[in-house]
């Protein structure tokens, strides 16, 4: 019976409790020590089924949800996250990102998308971000296709890590440099994004990511030369 339902533990607690679903025992645990040490309240499941599980038994402000699971396919487990918990905000992971694979789960409610291997600056930041859309909603907007600013939030860090990979990767800045925005398609890019940074639009750049480090300029300065030439 619903009114006999474990929704909440004993005891609420003012921290924000998340639930990690990944099935890499390390990632898993690595993410729930750095979590810890942010006043966290996390628990860990293995598969989706014992994810979708915890989540009918207990209330989670978070789900981070790895992709690839060993019983089930972890978008099904953020279609029924969203669907049953319309408040519980989710982050997917996954080491295989792509522009379509971001856009699906947005789509499904995500908050937010980021590709493994990620850093823990990356990570305590798109919690964060997550966790502050965490106020009452109707679930109707809980159920609503992707908002603008979750997916230009995609959108800038996807932009910028390409940036950054630019300057340390020479074989990849003059793969870009000489074939286009066809080496791009790993990335959640929009074609707009990805054509702005083929060919070097520092305007739309600046007017849609914000100013960007030395480092990051690098490469734009590198395609404007070939241009002028």
């Amino acid at each position: 019976m619903t009114a006999l339902k474990e929704i909440n533990k004993i005891e609420e607690t003012t921290h924000p409790h998340i639930l990690i679903m990944e099935d890499d025992l390390n990632v898993a645990k690595g993410l729930k020590m750095i979590l810890d040490e942010e006043g966290y309240d996390v628990d860990l499941q293995g598969t989706g089924y014992g994810a979708m599980d915890a989540m009918g038994k207990y209330d989670y402000d978070l789900l981070m949800a790895d992709l690839r699971l060993p019983d089930i396919d972890g978008m099904q487990v953020v279609k029924t996250t969203k669907e049953n918990n319309p408040d519980t905000e989710v982050i997917v992971m996954t080491g295989y990102a792509t522009s379509s694979l971001a856009v699906d789960a947005m789509k499904l409610g995500a908050h937010d998308f980021i590709a493994k291997p990620f850093t823990e600056e990356q990570i305590k930041s798109a919690i964060k971000e997550a966790l502050a859309q965490n106020a009452p909603k109707t679930r109707q907007e809980n159920l609503s296709p992707i908002e603008p600013e979750n997916y230009t939030s995609i959108q800038k860090r996807e932009v910028l890590k390409v940036l950054n990979r630019t300057f340390e990767d020479e074989e990849f800045w003059i793969s870009l440099m000489e074939e286009g925005s066809s080496v791009l398609d790993e990335y959640a890019l929009s074609y707009e994004a990805k054509g702005a940074i083929a060919s070097g639009d520092l305007q739309w750049i600046n007017e849609n990511i914000g100013e960007l480090t030395q480092k990051q300029l690098m490469f734009i300065y590198k395609r404007l030369e070939r241009e002028a030439w």
